[in-house]
């Protein structure tokens, strides 16, 4: 980590009525009594000052607030300058920032010096980033856990209990049994059992851990012309999809973003399913709403008439469009619906619901689970089931296992790291944080 002294707008970006920037660096007490005007400025007091530059030239009047290192976000100095939120404000106080030997952050940087100086570590980063997606309150709330600390604990006590198995575990080869705790090998193998049980119970919700944090995908497929487009718009209450009668009017992924009961939804209108078509745009229309239905959480199949004899995966609902023009019985398994008229639309977004809830209900407290952390929990999953198959008295296998186990989940916090997983990690947040 560099000793430059670091800036960067912390507030949104845009006219507003108020801009924070943020300052991070060493022994900034200093400048933070010139730009305030007065000697032995009191941390974490708010000043109200008519900010000049360096020629005595007025640019704002600001609230300006000094935090003393290690009290602030960055375990630095820190300076809060609020100002007006005018473009030409904050960039006349980029310049006389940079005329005073500072420069823009990057993006992450103010994360990535808290993190040296022991203000947070990974899994904390993780949430922050989390936190900054959010659009939901059940995301808010998730994402607010993990940032405060709560994923640090669990990964923590994961590894300090995997370090002590591995430390006994190697301990055994070297000492006399009389010299070790009663039963120390039985007690080994269960804890690495119960270990790999809580691992393998995080990584099966992991697909609910996604969908509160990225959003519930449901895809709206079917064969062309059956109403998918028209079903799209009846659902969010607004025409974002073309609607024609001419098949195929749908080539590309069209997404949309809902609330439903504090969780955000992502729905999608595809390209219309069908066999031997030779236009190369709907081809790649049809290998998009493929790759849609991988990435599913519910597969909504829409049909015009009847149902077709395909078997229903457990992600899939059936929905039988245009019921206004029918006059045939009605099946069971099938939901009907008009988004012309709107009848059944209440029995589909209760349907939504029901799966949504189904799938996340009582597992915001959860980990958050991202690309990164899933990738090193089922490395650690892995060595803990290779070291829970070892027979007999092998622990200097059973230790080697479990010790890797224990690097992973360092990986996850950043206490056993390499600078690509920082970097990757750090790059999600933006120039503010």
């Amino acid at each position: 980590m560099n000793n430059d002294t670091i800036f960067a707008l912390s507030s949104g970006h845009g006219k507003s009525g108020v801009a924070v920037i943020r300052i991070s660096g060493e022994n900034l007490s200093d400048f933070a009594e010139r730009i305030v005007g007065k000697f032995g400025i009191t941390p974490r007091h708010a000043y109200f000052v008519n900010l000049n530059d360096n020629a005595g030239e007025p640019i704002d009047q600001c609230i300006v607030t000094y935090f003393s290192a290690p009290h602030s976000f960055t375990g630095e100095d820190v300076i809060e300058i609020a100002s007006h939120g005018a473009p030409a404000v904050i960039e006349k106080i980029f310049d006389f920032l940079s005329a005073n030997n500072m420069r823009m952050a990057r993006p992450g940087e103010f994360s990535r010096r808290a993190f040296y100086n022991n203000k947070m570590d990974l899994s904390d980063i993780d949430g922050l980033a989390a936190l900054l997606d959010a659009q939901t309150d059940v995301q808010r709330k998730s994402a607010l856990s993990s940032m405060m600390g709560r994923d640090s604990k669990i990964y923590d006590a994961w590894r300090t209990d995997m370090i002590e198995i591995a430390a006994y575990s190697a301990a055994i080869l070297d000492y006399d049994a009389d010299d070790l705790p009663k039963n120390i090998g039985q007690t080994i193998k269960t804890k690495i059992k119960k270990l790999y049980s809580e691992i393998d119970k995080s990584l099966s919700r992991y697909a609910a851990a996604r969908a509160i944090r990225g959003g519930f995908n449901i895809a709206l497929v079917g064969e062309p012309n059956v109403g998918k487009s028209s079903l799209f718009n009846a659902i969010l209450g607004s025409n974002r999809a073309i609607v024609s009668d001419i098949p195929g009017t749908t080539r590309d992924v069209v997404s949309a973003n809902l609330d439903i009961d504090g969780y955000l939804v992502n729905i999608s209108d595809t390209a219309g399913l069908r066999k031997n078509t030779r236009n190369k745009i709907e081809k790649i229309g049809i290998e998009r709403t493929e790759n849609e239905i991988k990435n599913a959480d519910l597969i909504i199949r829409v049909y015009s008439e009847k149902a077709g004899t395909a078997k229903i995966a457990d992600n899939e609902i059936v929905v039988i469009n245009k019921s206004d023009l029918l006059k045939s019985k009605r099946a069971k398994n099938a939901i009907y619906v008009s988004a012309k008229t709107g009848d059944g639309l209440n029995d589909l977004l209760k349907i939504i619901r029901k799966r949504l809830h189904k799938l996340t209900d009582g597992l915001e407290d959860n980990l958050v689970i991202n690309a990164r952390t899933k990738t090193l929990l089922e490395s650690a999953h892995d060595e803990l089931k290779h070291a829970t198959t070892i027979r007999g008295d092998n622990f200097d296998l059973i230790s080697e296992h479990v010790r890797a186990a224990a690097d992973s989940i360092g990986k996850i916090l950043g206490t056993i790291t390499a600078n690509d997983v920082m970097d990757a990690t750090f790059s999600q947040l933006c120039l503010g944080k």
